[in-house]
């Protein structure tokens, strides 16, 4: 990669993080306009968000930092997602996803979409503030196979029971998985719920996609 690149992907990380947002969506134009790779740019915009997460956690950030650098990168994203190389997968398959009832924050549930669609993979974005029966209506109408959860406040985990009460009420179970993922779960989560699979961000996601179309 030349420096060139490198510095606009560079900057691209810093502008994300401080939540700047005109400058976050002008390198990203500027990314697409010197025919570079729109995936290694939402690759670098993650790291960048992975840098937020560590700076609220140790309190060097506040709730309005992170929505700022959330929004930076929503319009960063909105540049790159037509751009984004789709990687042939041996499978075809289908996700629902959405960010659980309660849940008002999208952009994790953003990038996990733009991940699963960079994998070659069927994504219904059903947005925020997804009930657990509106998850399971969509996932038949649309005939997907798994279910992607977005949790990110601690207070509505346990709706999760709710969709897996009307899978199994449905018998819907063994042939529509569930994988979760976000900041207010996790693997002892997905096992107290049943959920099939957790993932521990957007590119273990897409991992965990195909192994539930593989079973």
């Amino acid at each position: 990669m030349s420096t060139s690149k490198k510095a606009i992907l560079n900057e691209l990380f810093d502008a994300v993080v401080e939540g700047d947002v005109q400058s976050a969506r002008k390198l990203a134009e500027q990314a697409v306009e010197q025919g570079f790779s729109a995936n290694v740019a939402l690759e670098k915009m993650m790291d960048a968000m992975r840098a937020v997460d560590a700076k609220y956690i140790r309190k060097e950030y506040f709730t309005v930092d992170v929505a700022a650098a959330s929004t930076a990168m929503r319009e960063a994203f909105r540049v790159l997602e037509p751009h984004l190389e789709v990687k042939p997968v041996n499978m075809v398959g289908k996700v629902v996803i959405g960010s659980l009832k309660g849940n008002i924050q999208g952009l994790g549930k953003d990038i996990v979409a733009a991940a699963l669609k960079s994998a070659g993979f069927q994504v219904v974005d059903l947005g925020v503030n997804v009930s657990p029966e509106t998850f399971v209506t969509a996932a038949e109408r649309e005939k997907a196979q798994v279910i992607a959860v977005s949790v990110s406040v601690d207070e509505t985990v346990p709706f999760l029971k709710g969709l897996v009460d009307i899978l199994n009420k449905k018998k819907l179970s063994s042939k529509i998985k569930t994988v979760i993922g976000g900041r207010a779960v996790s693997e002892h989560a997905c096992k107290e719920y049943g959920i099939n699979a957790y993932a521990r961000d957007a590119w273990d996601c897409v991992k965990k996609v195909r192994e539930l179309l593989n079973r």
